[in-house]
């Protein structure tokens, strides 16, 4: 079976953001249309002070959690801000799903499974069919992460501090092969 489902997992801050954002530029300069969300930390009064949501193919950003954030759910000191999750990563992979050649989701994790919505978009695109490119969280226990995880059509990648810099690789070229696969049936 072909490998779609292309997930990265490993420690906090070992660069599962920067590997998939390197697959992600790589194949849009390919041609292929990606879409969906990205969470990358942002940093300030010399620490980390949340995580910004980014929808890659409108580029609007909103918070995914913040150390200020009141009023949602909490994950060790971030309030999750469910409103930015939902209207504007939860958009971006329901669109993405719907309109593009790849599904980019990061990350399936703690935070963004308080969302009940989020949940039904992730399920979603990984029963679309379409190639999805994301992150899910490397030691989280949720039965959507396992299932994910566990499809046949899924490979997992584990970064480390020695394979970040050339695991991008490895996914760009499993991505591409299956994208080809893609390509050659809708011309039959």
């Amino acid at each position: 079976m072909k490998k779609r489902l292309l997930l990265l997992t490993g420690s906090p801050g070992v660069g599962k953001t920067t590997v998939l954002l390197r697959v992600v530029e790589a194949l849009k300069a390919r041609g292929f249309s990606l879409g969906g969300m990205v969470s990358q930390e942002v940093r300030g009064c010399g620490g980390r002070v949340g995580f910004e949501i980014l929808n890659l193919e409108t580029g609007e950003r909103g918070w995914l959690a913040h150390i200020n954030h009141s009023g949602g759910p909490r994950v060790g000191r971030y309030g999750v801000n469910l409103e930015d999750l939902e209207g504007i990563g939860v958009k971006a992979v329901v669109d993405a799903v719907e309109m593009l050649d790849v599904v980019v989701v990061d990350e399936v994790g703690p935070m963004e499974l308080f969302s009940e919505e989020f949940r039904k978009a992730v399920k979603r695109a990984v029963e679309s069919g379409k190639l999805v490119v994301g992150v899910v969280h490397w030691k989280a226990k949720d039965r959507l992460i396992d299932e994910i995880k566990t499809r046949p059509e899924a490979e997992l990648y584990v970064v480390t501090l020695e394979n970040r810099d050339n695991l991008a690789e490895d996914v760009i070229k499993r991505a591409a092969e299956y994208l080809k696969t893609v390509e050659r049936e809708q011309q039959r």
